[in-house]
């Protein structure tokens, strides 16, 4: 267990890297320039480069690129240009929030996919298989700029359910986290039910039904607890995409998380606050397959004695 936590930590440093650099390059490729937007088009030559300079952007990029490196490299991502607050305050002020709306997203992708994925197992080529499949696929091909307003209107507007967009109660959860835990929910009904068809075709399984076990029984009993670990595995990679979605997801709640965070400092070219979130976001997927990888090491501790060969 040991060897298999220091090969994901060893992991880490060229994610790290790998993510900081595509960031840092396309943040400096893509049109746009911080003066432009902190000074306007009309400001003087003088006020411009004076800026520049403070903002030390008249640099050679390779070096700009360096003083970065060197920057995380000492935990210190940088200041903002728009106020100059610390990077590292800027994102932990907003990591809290989106890691609460992607956990409750994951809540709500498991409480639907799990149990609907087990039905559609439960009874294959049936109605209920074919209304599950179906249901799946819509959550998978919904995307959520557009699933979001429309459960707005649904529930908002039209009924008065639930809070527009803002944060502080339970209620401002329910929303961002269903728009964000569709399409993953839709995932897990396929996974959850594939894992389940080809667990229910092993010997144990046949074993028990010839017991006198009901389908239901071995699906729940038997099954279900077998087919967990590639689900954890895919929970774990999921989380991915989700803290990758809460981009749109939080700009569409007004979430105050890192995703939005991203948005505004993108519309400000705030160089230092985009790569510094998006770093973080990088690290917390990783970290996050690494306690699924745990997960799954504990569940079925075979997979630490594979990784060792």
């Amino acid at each position: 267990m040991l060897g298999l936590i220091l090969a994901r930590l060893v992991a880490l440093l060229p994610t790290m890297f790998g993510a900081a650099t595509l960031v840092f390059l396309l943040l400096h490729v893509v049109p746009g320039d911080p003066v432009d937007v902190m000074l306007g088009e009309s400001a003087a030559p003088a006020a411009r480069s004076e800026l520049r300079s403070h903002l030390g952007l008249d640099r050679p990029l390779l070096e700009q690129y360096a003083l970065f490196l060197a920057g995380v490299a000492r935990g210190d991502l940088g200041a903002s240009i728009r106020n100059g607050r610390p990077v590292s305050n800027l994102v932990t002020e907003r990591l809290g929030a989106t890691l609460q709306l992607a956990l409750a997203a994951c809540l709500v992708a498991i409480v639907i996919g799990v149990p609907l994925g087990t039905l559609a197992a439960h009874a294959p080529g049936g109605p209920l298989d074919a209304l599950a499949l179906t249901a799946s696929l819509g959550a998978v091909a919904t995307p959520s700029f557009w699933l979001g307003p429309m459960l707005v209107l649904f529930f908002s507007v039209q009924l008065g359910w639930l809070p527009v967009a803002g944060t502080g109660t339970f209620a401002h959860l329910v929303l961002p986290a269903l728009t964000l835990g569709a399409g993953m929910s839709g995932i897990l009904v396929r996974m959850t039910r594939a894992t389940l068809l080809e667990t229910l075709s092993d010997d144990y399984v046949r074993t028990a039904r010839a017991k006198g076990a009901t389908r239901a029984r071995v699906l729940l009993v038997h099954a279900l607890p077998n087919a967990a670990t590639p689900l954890l595995a895919v929970i774990g990679l999921q989380l991915g995409a989700v803290l990758a979605g809460s981009v749109v997801t939080e700009t569409i709640f007004a979430w105050p998380g890192l995703g939005r965070l991203v948005v505004e400092a993108i519309q400000a070219r705030d160089y230092p606050v985009v790569q510094g979130a998006v770093l973080v976001i990088a690290i917390v997927t990783v970290l996050a397959n690494l306690v699924a990888d745990l997960a799954q090491a504990t569940v079925d501790p075979r997979l630490v004695d594979g990784d060792r060969t």
